[in-house]
């Protein structure tokens, strides 16, 4: 068995247009958006008669990136936007930037809102920790 690559974390929203805006303004690149529905859908992911609405992102010159989805049928569970960084699950998605100032400057203006502090390591990195729409949560890293 070997592993190829990579594609793609997903994440389900309930406002798909915000959370893509979040990720734009983060400086990931909007592939597309388009709806997703039939059987194939139901059978890959084990739900009946889903409708969702997909917007895939990329990191520019990558091909790994994000698929945000927001289910119109059935609708999505709640979870707790809250939930601190020690919850089990996946907690959060870490992105390198050149700016770490700017780019949570940036995102304070789109809702998100530090989680702790930003913070050097040593003479290596600064980062912080930021949660974003629906209580989604992002670690920026800028190196030094």
């Amino acid at each position: 068995m070997n592993l190829e690559r990579m594609d793609n974390v997903g994440i389900v929203v309930r406002d798909l247009s915000r959370a893509v805006e979040f990720f734009v303004a983060l400086g990931m690149e909007l592939q597309g958006q388009m709806p997703v529905m039939g059987q194939w859908v139901d059978q890959v992911i084990g739900l009946k008669d889903s409708e969702i609405q997909i917007a895939m992102l990329r990191v520019p010159g990558e091909t790994t990136g994000i698929e945000l989805m927001k289910f119109q049928n059935p609708p999505a569970k709640s979870t707790d936007s809250d939930a601190p960084p020690n919850t089990a699950g996946i907690r959060r998605i870490m992105f390198a930037v050149e700016d770490i100032e700017a780019t949570i400057e940036s995102l304070e203006q789109l809702g998100g809102r530090l989680i702790g502090e930003l913070v050097q390591y040593e003479n290596s990195y600064k980062l912080c920790y930021i949660r974003g729409p629906e209580g989604m949560m992002i670690a920026l890293a800028e190196e030094l």
